[in-house]
């Protein structure tokens, strides 16, 4: 995390966030009855929820993922990507998935810090990583695996009050999880889960304000 927070810094609500407790979310949070096995084999993965500046203030980069996909096809996502060999941890994926999925090099990254790691019904252990974007930057969208990169404003995603509850079928019973549309954007799932445990804490500035 920066070591100090400029006054007018466009993403202190989201660094001051980063300083408060948090705690690990999952696809499974607003589910009822039930029961995970405790031995579960989780693979370890990382997000990059990276900032840019944009004519309305701070914008989250996203991607909508090709519809060729096999999996999650057309899903809005973060960039990102399990944990390789090569990589020293979910914040080296994150940094890497996204040189590969939207051309974003390291070195025009700032990391702010990570949050709670998120646990997915595909199996994954996902650690957000929130970064900013310096400087000006042209997204290049991988070949083959992204459709499109966007951004939504901060202040839609970072307001719990822009979510609400859906459900679908998963394994014949209905499924509840979040939702946050933007647009012809449809965020739902684990992108949006995260983005709510990050409006949630965000929301504490307006409880002690």
């Amino acid at each position: 995390m920066p070591d100090s927070l400029a006054p007018h810094d466009p993403l202190a609500p989201v660094i001051r966030a980063l300083a408060r407790p948090g705690r690990p979310s999952s696809d499974y949070d607003l589910a009822r009855g039930i029961t995970l096995p405790a031995g579960r084999v989780l693979r370890a993965a990382g997000v990059l929820v990276a900032f840019q500046d944009g004519p309305l203030g701070p914008e989250v980069v996203l991607t909508k993922r090709s519809s060729r996909l096999k999996h999650h096809p057309g899903q809005i996502a973060f960039p990102g990507g399990k944990v390789d060999p090569g990589d020293e941890g979910p914040v080296d994926a994150a940094l890497r998935e996204a040189h590969e999925e939207v051309g974003l090099a390291r070195d025009q990254v700032e990391i702010l810090g990570v949050m709670p790691a998120h646990e997915t019904v595909t199996g994954f252990v996902v650690t957000p990583v929130l970064a900013r974007i310096l400087g000006a930057f042209t997204p290049v969208p991988e070949a083959g695996e992204v459709e499109e990169v966007f951004a939504v404003p901060l202040s839609h995603v970072g307001d719990p009050a822009r979510y609400r509850i859906e459900h679908r079928q998963w394994l014949g019973v209905p499924r509840p999880y979040w939702v946050a549309p933007y647009g012809p954007y449809y965020i739902w799932g684990a992108t949006a889960r995260m983005l709510k445990a990050l409006a949630d804490r965000m929301a504490q500035d307006a409880d002690h304000g």
